[in-house]
C-alpha cells in the first residue's frame, strides 16, 4: 500500500482532503498527523476513523525528532503539508508562532522525507499547500500568475513565503521531488469560526456585531474548499514535479458585498425581516499591512490538469450556510472550546 502521510489533516482544509483521499483511495495507506492546536478538531472527521485504510497520529512538525522518527517508522512515499498557523491577525499579535510552525515545521517535514527518499526518490512527492497572500496585495485590475514575485505584507504571509522557497531550494539542491500551489481564500464546513464567513454566520444567529475592517472594500477570490479537495487531489497525483499551480475560484468579492450577500441569506434562512441581519454591520479599526486585493489566475491548473471549480459563489454560500444551521452543535462546541473534548474521549488524553 501506498503510505500517505497528510499532516493538519483535522483542520477545515485538512479534513476534507483526508476524507478525499481516505474513501477514494481505499489503496491507500492515509497518515493524518495533527498537533491539535484550537483549529484541528477531530468531529472534523469522525464519519472515516474507523476506516482500515487511516491513521490518526498526535504529533507537532515543530518537534524534529518525532518527524525524523515518525518517517523513519512508516516510510512515507508521499506528504501533502497542509499544517500551518494561518490567521493573519493572529501573526500579528504572535509573528513568531507562525515562523516556528510555518517555516521550521516546514523544514522537519523536508529533511525527514529526504533522509528518506535520499537513494530512492521515484514514485515520492512533498506537496506543499501554500496561499495567494505571499504574492502581496493588487492594484484594481490583474491577477496573480505563478510566476507574480512574491511580496509578502503579512507575518502569516512573510512565513508561507519561506517556507515555499525552501521547498523550491530542496528540489533544486537536493532533487526532492515536490509540487506547491497557491489558493485563494477557502470557505465552506467545517470551518472554524474566527474566519470571516463562519465567523458572521455564528454571530447573526446570536444578534452579535459583524465586524468589518476599514470601509469594507478590501477584495478576496473566494474558493469552495471541496473544490480546493478535488484540486489538491489532482495536483498530487498529475502534477508535475518542480511546478507550482495556482488554485483559485475566478470569484472576487468585496468584502462588504460579501457580507451584506451573507445578510440576506441568513435572513431568510432565520425567517427574519429583510435588513434585520446588515443591522449588526459594525465598521471596525483597520488592521496594519492589510492587503487590499487578492485575485488568482487559474488557467494553468485549468489548461495542464483540467480543473475547474464546480459551484459558484451564491451555490456554495448557500451549502455552507445550511451545513453551519444543520450542524448548530458542532458549531457551538466549537466556539465554546468543548470541542476538544473529542479526543479526550476518543483516545484518552
Amino acid at each position: 500500500m501506498k503510505k500517505i502521510l497528510i499532516t493538519g489533516g483535522a483542520g477545515f482544509i485538512g479534513s476534507h482532503v483526508v476524507r478525499r483521499f481516505v474513501t477514494r483511495y481505499p489503496e491507500y495507506k492515509v497518515y493524518n498527523l495533527d498537533a491539535l492546536t484550537y483549529a484541528g478538531n477531530l468531529e472534523n472527521i469522525a464519519d472515516i476513523e474507523s476506516q482500515s485504510n487511516y491513521t490518526f497520529i498526535k504529533g507537532d512538525i515543530t518537534d524534529a525528532p518525532f518527524i525524523d522518527a515518525l518517517f523513519q517508522e512508516h516510510q512515507f512515499d508521499g506528504v501533502v503539508h497542509l499544517a500551518a498557523e494561518s490567521h493573519v491577525d493572529r501573526s500579528i499579535t504572535d509573528p513568531l508562532a507562525f515562523v516556528k510552525t510555518n517555516v521550521i515545521g516546514t523544514m522537519n517535514l523536508l529533511n525527514a522525507a529526504k533522509a528518506i527518499w535520499k537513494h530512492d526518490s521515484q514514485g515520492k512527492r512533498f506537496y506543499h499547500i501554500s496561499t495567494d497572500e505571499v504574492y502581496g496585495s493588487l492594484g484594481a485590475t490583474g491577477l496573480f500568475t505563478e510566476t507574480t514575485p512574491y511580496d509578502p505584507n503579512s507575518p502569516y504571509s512573510a512565513s508561507k513565503a519561506s517556507s515555499d522557497h525552501f521547498v523550491r531550494a530542496y528540489g533544486e539542491t537536493y532533487g526532492l521531488p515536490y509540487v506547491i500551489t497557491n489558493c485563494s481564500n477557502n470557505y465552506g464546513p467545517n470551518h472554524f469560526p474566527e474566519k470571516l464567513i463562519p465567523l458572521f454566520i455564528h454571530n447573526i444567529i446570536h444578534h452579535k456585531p459583524l465586524p468589518v475592517y476599514g470601509d469594507g472594500n478590501y477584495t478576496r477570490d473566494w474558493l469552495y474548499v471541496i473544490d480546493h479537495a478535488v484540486a489538491i487531489d489532482l495536483v498530487f497525483h498529475e502534477g508535475k514535479n518542480h511546478e507550482t499551480y495556482n488554485i483559485g475560484g475566478f470569484n472576487e468579492w468585496k468584502n462588504i458585498d460579501l457580507v451584506k450577500l451573507l445578510c440576506q441569506k441568513m435572513d431568510v434562512h432565520l425567517h427574519r425581516a429583510p435588513g434585520t441581519s446588515e443591522q449588526l454591520i459594525t465598521f471596525v479599526k483597520d488592521r496594519p499591512g492589510h492587503d487590499l486585493r487578492y485575485a488568482i489566475d487559474a488557467t494553468k491548473i485549468n489548461r495542464e490538469l483540467g480543473w475547474q471549480p464546480s459551484v459558484t459563489f451564491e451555490e456554495g454560500l448557500e451549502q455552507t450556510i445550511q451545513w453551519y444551521l444543520s450542524n448548530s452543535e458542532w458549531l457551538e462546541r466549537v466556539t465554546s472550546g468543548a470541542y476538544l473534548d473529542y479526543y479526550e474521549g476518543q483516545y484518552g488524553g
